[in-house]
């Protein structure tokens, strides 16, 4: 990863922040995207190496061109996009209110696409590239009380696949994780009652991006699957 250049959106999140502590010592140039401005100088001051932080909120257009501009302004290239931003709802399909699919569609879905499609462009350019999608298992599994947060996330697997077609003969790679429970912040607002000791940590997260990154060039990891033995989905 010497010198290559990551995007991590949701850098300040559980795997974001699990992520660019591992990528940081290996001498790749760190761009770090979230809205959460307060927590990036925190985390900037424990990694090594070159370090941008660009406070974004990807629900907004602009705000993503501005990320990309910054990250080809300081460094001139992009190599990897990985989205791990993200929120949940998990409520019954007559509780949801307009305002929660509005949220959910707003930043898992239009949020990631609009990284993916503005970092996409620069690297097809290059003809080279590898954006990394955190699906997570709802993209891919039906899950009751979680109609409007698998509607985002099957919607990120659905324009993945289509622009990993358009921009494969460009050389830019595409891998989706679908992780399950995940012990972060993300449950910190969700009713549900959980078992967080029995989850995935946001270092096994962490690590499975990193190997996907790490992959010889002509391999493409297009998807990973990785669930707690507590509950497996096949």
């Amino acid at each position: 990863m010497q010198d290559k250049v990551v995007v991590i959106v949701g850098a300040t999140g559980g795997i974001g922040s699990a992520l660019t502590r591992k990528l940081a010592p290996t001498g790749a140039k760190l761009v770090l995207a979230a809205r959460d401005a307060v927590n990036f100088a925190t985390l900037a001051d424990e990694l090594s190496g070159e370090v941008l932080t660009v406070p974004t909120d990807i629900t907004q257009p602009q705000q993503v061109k501005a990320l990309i501009q910054a990250t080809m302004d300081q460094f001139g290239q992009i190599d990897v996009l990985v989205n791990a931003a993200g929120a949940g709802v998990l409520k019954p399909y007559n509780s949801i209110e307009p305002g929660d699919l509005d949220r959910m569609l707003d930043l898992n879905l239009k949020g990631s696409f609009y990284t993916t499609q503005a970092a996409a462009e620069e690297m097809q350019k290059r003809k080279s590239g590898h954006i990394c999608n955190v699906v997570g298992i709802l993209g891919k599994h039906s899950m009751s009380m979680a109609a409007a947060y698998s509607a985002s996330k099957f919607g990120v697997v659905g324009f993945s696949k289509c622009m990993a077609e358009e921009l494969k003969r460009f050389g830019v790679k595409f891998t989706l994780f679908y992780f399950g429970g995940i012990d972060s912040s993300f449950w910190d607002n969700v009713s549900l009652k959980v078992d967080r000791k029995k989850m995935l940590s946001c270092e096994t997260a962490a690590n499975a991006i990193f190997y996907a990154l790490s992959a010889e060039p002509q391999a493409v990891p297009m998807e990973i699957n990785i669930q707690p033995d507590s509950h497996l989905f096949f």
